[in-house]
């Protein structure tokens, strides 16, 4: 791997979730010291950042921006991770919208996950992390990928009888993993890959 793709992977794209041209409101100063700050979710981890955005820049809810490396900010000022409890309203109610684009937009990376998921322990495969997949649903999902990769959602959803929206249902535990910080097991959130 060059030194190029190795920075590349450092990269943290996110999408802007909400855009305060005013900053935060729980910044004590006065309103001609505040920058402009949101907040953004990382297009690979689905990690949450609050972020100060440079003064000059108008954003709008779904523009991407870079918050790592430092070097690499164009528009970002400063950013740090945040917990779901800490996002503005306006944040939480765009995530669902948010997560929903991400899955359409990389649909290749979210059906392997139907190709590639594995047992956690002996009991538990990462499957049955899905809302609404149960030991029934995990077996047609095991057996039809034994005879040929899924290449699509809609794929997936003709070829395994009783699995209905498999795009959605991922939305959902995406979801769950941002907004319940003591999961046990979490499969997007925070699971960034390794170059």
């Amino acid at each position: 791997m060059s030194e190029a793709e190795r920075d590349e992977t450092n990269v943290r794209r996110t999408v802007v979730l909400d855009y305060l041209a005013h900053g935060l409101s729980d910044d004590g100063r006065p309103q001609y010291a505040k920058s402009p700050a949101g907040y953004a979710m990382d297009i690979e981890d689905f990690s949450l950042y609050q972020v100060a955005f440079d003064e000059d820049e108008r954003l709008t809810i779904g523009s991407e921006v870079v918050v790592e490396p430092a070097e690499e900010r164009d528009i970002v000022v400063d950013a740090h991770q945040v917990e779901y409890d800490a996002l503005s309203s306006g944040a939480q109610s765009e995530l669902e919208y948010v997560v929903q684009d991400l899955v359409e937009d990389h649909e290749e990376r979210f059906v392997d996950f139907y190709n590639d998921a594995q047992p956690i322990t002996l009991r538990l495969h990462q499957l049955n992390l899905l809302p609404g997949i149960g030991k029934k649903l995990r077996n047609g999902i095991l057996d039809e990928r034994k005879r040929k990769p899924f290449d699509s959602f809609e794929d997936l959803e003709d070829r395994v009888s009783g699995l209905h929206d498999p795009d959605e249902i991922l939305v959902e535990r995406i979801l769950q993993e941002l907004r319940d910080d003591d999961l046990k097991y979490k499969t997007f959130v925070g699971q960034r890959e390794q170059g």
